[in-house]
């Protein structure tokens, strides 16, 4: 068995049409899908990737209206790095900033430059650069160039309380799920699955003073891990409870079938199946085109509908 890459990372939104605006007007994703919460129906659960949202480039909101501002801490996933072609740093910096968007200037990390920002609620992001490149495509239906277009993950950043937590969750990612060391910098240790490169990364950081996080708006609630079947999804479960690790009963998302743990530093880790995809109830054209509920909750369709603010796509209008 082995995990190919990072399937999704959810985070919390506190606005679901600022947050369509950000993550498709500005940042050029696609919305694959928008849906509900199944643990809160009366709230969206919207989804950005590529063209077909493919596992590897699906960012996920649970959008709470009115939710409070979290804190990004340890027990976090404290970054979410998309990958963007080598040549697009320049092009990203001047878009960011054009639109009202506190950006860093692009610095050097593992050969690689990065672009650190953050979403109107908070949320830490960076654009990645990778030194190898990427082939995987943008999404040529947005406002943002396809040359320059984000091509999916680059990598999360796990920030660990110390050393102890640091070392204890360090052990599951490379005894447990495959992953290997392949750089270190001060206080980070980056690791890789396969053959690594965008989208196979995870840095773990050690923060000894920094404070815990806490889940609200502007945070990650969890990232996930692709896998590439039923079959393997049950014997990672398998694998996991036979280290003691509490690791819950596969949960049904429509989209993808899911297990959840968290990691000895408190991430909440989700292994999810690639198959089988958001074209199972909309055609590829028309991804998230309207309001898509799994079977269990057709029935409530005219109350969520009325419940649920709309949300409109931001006019695509490309260049800067």
């Amino acid at each position: 068995m082995q995990i190919p890459g990072i399937h999704h990372v959810t985070a919390v939104a506190s606005d679901p049409q600022q947050n369509v605006d950000f993550y498709v007007g500005i940042l050029g994703l696609h919305l694959v899908k928008r849906t509900v919460n199944f643990d809160d129906p009366g709230t969206y659960h919207l989804y950005y990737g590529d063209a077909a949202g493919s596992p590897g480039t699906i960012m996920t909101f649970f959008a709470w209206p009115g939710a409070p501002r979290g804190q990004v801490g340890t027990g976090q996933v404290s970054v979410t790095s998309f990958s963007i072609p080598s040549a697009g740093t320049g092009y990203w910096h001047d878009r960011l900033s054009g639109h009202a968007t506190a950006v860093d200037e692009p610095r050097a990390r593992f050969d690689e430059q990065v672009i650190a920002f953050a979403d109107p609620d908070g949320l830490p992001l960076e654009l990645v650069a990778p030194a190898r490149g990427d082939e995987r495509p943008g999404w040529p239906g947005g406002p943002v160039p396809e040359r320059y277009g984000i091509r999916g993950f680059h990598s999360v950043t796990l920030a660990e309380r110390g050393l102890n937590e640091g070392a204890r969750t360090t052990r599951l990612l490379t005894d447990a799920l495959g992953f290997r060391p392949i750089a270190e910098a001060e206080n980070r240790g980056r690791y890789a699955l396969g053959a690594g490169g965008p989208g196979a990364l995870v840095d773990v950081l050690s923060l000894p003073d920094a404070a815990a996080g806490q889940i609200a708006a502007g945070t990650v609630h969890h990232v996930a891990w692709r896998t590439p079947d039923d079959e393997q999804q049950a014997a990672w479960r398998q694998r996991l409870l036979g280290l003691k690790i509490d690791v819950t009963p596969v949960r049904d998302r429509q989209y993808f079938r899911s297990i959840y743990f968290r990691e000895p530093g408190g991430v909440l880790f989700e292994i999810a199946t690639d198959p089988p995809g958001f074209g199972i109830d909309e055609s590829t054209d028309a991804l998230g085109s309207g309001l898509r509920l799994p079977p269990w909750l057709e029935t409530r369709r005219g109350q969520l509908e009325r419940s649920l603010p709309p949300l409109r796509l931001p006019e695509i209008v490309r260049g800067l």
